[in-house]
């Protein structure tokens, strides 16, 4: 054997060695990791507690810095966690050179920008969580090459598009958690696909279609679906019931119709059911009620019919949450309902409900809402009604429930929302409402209520709305109403308040105010100047919204519309809405007796919408401020004693729908063009001296006398004929046309001009 042919061990070791050096050289190492964590670091524009500027040196291990996880074997980076660290920046493309890396958490922080296509190096990756920052763009299409992934939460970004079809090749993928985006679009049915999926939560996104009818054909791991707060529209799929081990199904807020699928009854594991709030019609299958272990039950909302038995909530042990408003339901409520020792939650609202509020309400200790309202219930709110300890929320609005209001209410420690309007309740306000009142709304509206607000409601701190319309009431404007400096809506019209509308110089008092309603009282003196100034939220306005926001109350268990049914009088109707706008902000101090003039300072109510001054004996002339109202819709100020000419600088509100200056002494032109070029005759009536367009009489200025000196007397009169047939005819249009109108909305109850304001309130929020 020659020499050449053999080569002794230690020249194998040698050269083994050689090569093992030369290869580590080339290949990525946690050096490579280091440089990729430093390009982030680097990204990062916000680090307030300077977590990462302190910790992440290069003289210590990249295995050692905060958020890092090495691995034991390789010791390359394999995880990485900055959740909740208050960070922000954005990814640098580096990010994918972590070839190692299997898990990525950045929730609850504050990156943005859209993700960089290297991120598909990540080939090992399993966990993936963005949640909760400000990314955003499509959702990229080559996610599916992390085909280990196995969770994946792009929850509350900004992300939009569609989802990729892509996604259904991710047959590993166990939680898909997409909500509080910007998503659109049908489901792809390759969703389907995702065998192992868990998880599947996109509410609160605008997908629209329907749902596709296999969609859950392959998913029988599936424990949770919510699609809540979308645009789904069309029919549940029957293969939903293929999800044998669902828990917690919420089809809620969307557009679905037809019937609920019988098969639900078979999904013997589901704790939560919610798809209220739907087009679904038919009636609820009973089966649903069979499921012992169903915690959360809302039908609500749709144009179903429930049918109550007896016995119905006997295999409920564990029920906490019902919704069955809107279901039709008649007759007395079952006993059997009072069994649920758990309940927290109970909605039975627009029903046709009759008898008493039942006595054994007092028996549900744990109950925090209760509505009960537009039923046909009668008698008294029992007193037993003050047992439940832990009660929030109490609507029994529009029933025929009489007597007076418990005295106990007052001392209701939890109690936050109470709403008795539209009963036949009399008698006074109860008067002790203690230091720890948690009160935010109080409705007592439409009933017949008498005495003076009780001004221990001043101990009511976080009062947002304030509701005592249309009662017996006789007081003044009092001046403990100005330590309720978190209030929002104020409505006491059509009492028998009087006296003068006087304020301290508290600052901060109803500085949040929106809304103001003290119309049809005997309120006098001066308009409330100081009043106005304080007016901040009306003044400065709130910021651009993407999406209208109501005015809403939101806590840890509970989110609902406190503002609701809520009616405001424009051009001689009373509108009434069902829910409130934000941004709406109105006042109307209309019939009453206020005196003097329109002080300069309401033309700083930069976003006043609606303004309504009518009927009171107010003078002076119109202020050329109020042509700085540059959100106003509706300006009434018909019916009192103003004078001089209407200013042209109101020429500048674009968004005037209502313009009502009827029935005052103003004399002078109309200004023309724009919005005034809109309203019609009724807008001036009982104005004398005023001309021009539309009224009949013309305006003899300057400009038109030396053309008529030039023709003759038989031309003059011609022309005088022919201007008199003009206007006959335009009233006999308009009068054809005005029956015409008032015909449309009074048999669709949708005035134009009001559906224009109200939809361009919408609209608006986008371009403020």
């Amino acid at each position: 054997m020659a020499t050449a042919d053999f080569l002794p061990p230690f020249m194998f070791l040698l050269l083994f060695s050689t090569f093992r050096v030369t290869l580590s050289a080339n290949s990525p190492n946690i050096t490579t990791d280091q440089s990729a964590l430093l390009a982030l670091k680097s990204h990062i524009t916000h680090d307030p507690h300077n977590l990462l500027a302190t910790n992440w040196s290069t003289s210590t291990s990249v295995c050692s810095w905060i958020g890092v996880t090495c691995g034991t074997r390789h010791h390359r980076v394999i995880a990485l966690d900055f959740s909740s660290m208050d960070l922000t920046g954005t990814i640098p493309s580096q990010l994918g050179n972590l070839s190692f890396l299997a898990s990525l958490n950045i929730r609850n922080n504050s990156f943005h920008g859209s993700l960089p296509s290297e991120l598909t190096n990540l080939h090992r990756l399993r966990h993936l969580n963005f949640g909760n920052n400000s990314f955003n763009g499509e959702m990229p299409s080559w996610f599916s090459y992390f085909t280990r992934l196995e969770s994946l939460y792009l929850y509350m970004n900004n992300f939009s598009g569609v989802i990729p079809s892509s996604l259904g090749n991710l047959s590993k993928l166990e939680q898909l958690v997409l909500y509080d985006n910007h998503f659109k679009g049908q489901l792809p049915i390759n969703i389907g696909n995702l065998s192992n999926l868990e998880w599947l939560c996109l509410d609160n996104n605008s997908f629209s279609g329907h749902l596709p009818s296999g969609i859950f054909d392959n998913l029988s791991k599936l424990q949770i679906l919510d699609l809540r707060h979308n645009k789904i529209s069309g029919r549940i799929p029957n293969s939903i019931s293929r999800c044998k081990e669902l828990t917690f199904l919420s089809l809620y807020d969307n557009s679905l119709e037809g019937s609920i699928p019988k098969e639900i009854g078979n999904l013997t594991m589901l704790e939560c059911l919610l798809i209220g709030y739907n087009n679904l019609s038919g009636s609820v299958p009973c089966s649903i009620f069979n499921i012992s272990f169903l915690q959360q039950i809302s039908v609500g909302g749709n144009n179903l019919v429930a049918y109550l038995s007896s016995n119905m909530f006997d295999y409920l042990p564990q029920l906490y949450y019902l919704d069955l408003g809107r279901c039709q339901l008649s007759g007395r409520i079952p006993i059997s309902l009072f069994k649920c020792k758990s309940l927290n939650v109970l909605y039975l609202d627009h029903n046709y409900l009759e008898g008493n509020v039942p006595l054994e309400i007092s028996n549900l200790t744990s109950l925090q809402e209760f509505s009960i309202g537009q039923n046909n219930l009668s008698g008294h709110i029992p007193s037993s009604i003050c047992n439940l300890n832990s009660l929030k929320l109490l609507f029994l609005y529009e029933n025929s429930v009489d007597g007076e209001i418990p005295k106990c209410i007052g001392n209701m420690t939890f109690l936050s929302h109470i709403d008795l309007e539209k009963n036949n309740f009399h008698g006074k306000i109860p008067e002790n409402f203690g230091k720890g009142c948690m009160f935010q709304s109080f409705r007592i509206n439409n009933n017949q209520i008498e005495g003076s607000l009780p001004r221990s409601l001043g101990n009511c701190k976080g009062l947002k709305l304030l509701d005592v319309g249309n009662n017996y009431l006789n007081d003044i404007f009092s001046d403990w109403l100005e330590n309720l400096d978190q209030l929002q809506v104020l409505i006491l019209r059509s009492n028998m308040f009087f006296g003068q509308v006087n304020t301290s110089e508290i600052t901060v008092s109803f500085t949040r105010l929106r809304v103001i309603d003290i119309s049809h009282n005997n309120f006098s003196g001066y308009l409330p100047m100081n009043f106005f100034k304080k007016l901040h939220a009306i003044k400065e306005g709130y910021k651009k919204k993407d999406q209208p926001e109501y005015m809403m109350d939101v806590s840890a268990d509970a989110t609902w519309s406190y503002l609701f049914s809520l009616s405001f009088t424009t051009k001689g109707l009373e509108l009434e809405f069902r829910k409130l706008l934000t941004i709406w902000t109105a006042i109307d101090f209309s019939n009453n007796q206020f005196s003097g003039e329109i002080p300069e300072t309401l033309g700083e109510l930069h976003s006043l919408i609606v303004l309504n001054l009518s009927h009171n004996c107010l003078t002076g002339p119109i202020p050329s401020s109020l042509g700085d109202l540059s959100e106003l819709e509706s300006l009434d100020l018909s019916s009192n004693e103003l004078h001089g000419r209407i200013p042209t600088e109101l020429n500048n509100l674009g968004f005037l729908e209502v313009l009502n200056l009827s029935h005052n002494h103003l004399k002078g032109p109309i200004p023309q063009g724009k919005q005034f070029d809109t309203f019609t005759n009724d807008s001036y009536l009982g104005n004398l001296d005023l001309c021009g367009l539309p009224l009949s009489k013309g305006c003899n200025n300057g400009a038109e006398t030396p053309a008529k000196l030039d023709r003759d007397d038989d031309d003059d009169d011609d022309d005088e004929i022919n201007w008199k047939f003009s206007i006959l005819m335009g009233y006999g249009c308009g009068l054809v046309l005005g029956l015409s109108m008032g015909y449309i909305v009074f048999t669709t109850g949708k005035p134009w001009w009001f559906i224009k304001i109200y939809e361009r309130t919408r609209q608006r929020i986008a371009i403020r």
